[in-house]
């Protein structure tokens, strides 16, 4: 077995594990860096791996540092099962497009006091992006 720390390092936020057999390859959470903007930058930075070879996400809780990149991922196209607790599923299908409508209203507040670098700041992912995956067929 191995063990890849991609997130949740030098820092108590963004937690990542990704958990590879000879057969089988599980990302443990799928966190949201949060806090600092050095460590907000880390959301749009590619993961190192392939998220299509993932078999599946098991997430142990709904915090955003462990569920809050799901969204994210789902935006980049991974269809594969989240395996978790009701009620931590539950809980995620409030907080996750909560935490997209949060990014929407950043990226227009930055966007009209021109706080960003970028002329049209963009969220990393929106409410919809976050609702749709709710809706989904992968949460086990």
């Amino acid at each position: 077995m191995k063990i890849t720390f991609l997130g949740g390092t030098e820092t108590v936020t963004g937690s990542k594990y990704l958990v590879e057999t000879a057969t089988t390859k599980l990302l443990i959470d799928c966190g949201l860096y949060q806090g600092y903007k050095w460590l907000r930058k880390r959301n749009r930075e590619p993961l190192p791996l392939n998220i299509n070879e993932l078999d599946g996400i098991v997430l142990t809780h709904a915090h955003l540092d462990h569920s809050g990149f799901i969204p994210a991922i789902y935006k980049q196209g991974y269809r594969g099962p989240v395996y978790t607790h009701s009620a931590t599923l539950g809980l995620c299908s409030i907080l996750l497009p909560d935490s997209g409508h949060i990014q929407e209203d950043d990226a227009k507040f930055y966007s009209l006091h021109k706080l960003s670098k970028h002329e049209t700041p963009k969220p990393l992912y929106d409410k919809q992006t976050a609702q749709d995956q709710a809706d989904t067929d992968m949460w086990c």
